[in-house]
């Protein structure tokens, strides 16, 4: 059995206690635009990608934490891997389940319906596709008023996905996310540290 591997290397995450000097950093090191930001997470490009980079600010995530040095909790999150294609997605899924590797949170973001996974050391890493077309409408979806009112997404079972894409359900009845709520709690290490 060929394995499906995605296209291309879509954006990393950091987690951080220095929200708006890594912003401004990232903004000036790759020339980066803000396409959307709020108090707890900033998404940056730099080029026609929906974002590149996206920064959580542990400040609002985690407060007053008392662990605030914690190892392992400032720096990288995940690594984020495009797939040309809702099915290869899926192909994917079933090609790892069979050996028995499986997805920690399955989250429809609005802009991309996303598996997350972690190696054997905890590395975070999330498979996705993009819920559009173009460029142009990924942009438009990260700097609207959906994404503001929902910036995390709603889970899904990939299980139930499957199942109705085996029944004939064309794949892009699943990428336009039509349900925003409830907010899905975030998941990995983020949720893991409390």
């Amino acid at each position: 059995m060929t394995r499906v591997r995605p296209q291309k290397i879509a954006h990393v995450v950091y987690r951080t206690r220095r929200f708006d000097e890594m912003l401004e950093w990232y903004q000036f090191v790759f020339d980066a635009r803000v396409q959307y930001e709020n108090p707890a997470l900033a998404f940056l490009t730099y080029d026609d990608e929906h974002h590149r980079f996206a920064l959580a600010n542990l400040d609002v995530i985690k407060g007053e934490d008392p662990d605030i040095q914690k190892q392992g909790l400032v720096g990288l999150d995940h690594i984020a891997y495009t797939y040309a294609s809702l099915d290869d997605l899926f192909e994917n899924y079933e090609q790892l389940k069979a050996r028995g590797i499986k997805p920690y949170w399955c989250v429809h973001h609005g802009l991309t319906a996303s598996m997350y996974y972690a190696d054997p050391d905890g590395n975070q890493m999330e498979f996705q596709v993009d819920a559009f077309d173009t460029a142009k409408e990924c942009n438009d979806f990260i700097r609207g008023p959906v994404n503001a009112a929902n910036p995390v997404g709603v889970e899904y079972d990939p299980e139930d996905w499957l199942a109705k894409i085996s029944a004939g359900t064309p794949a892009s009845e699943f990428l336009v996310r039509k349900v925003h709520e409830p907010p899905s709690p975030i998941r990995g290490v983020l949720a893991d540290q409390d």
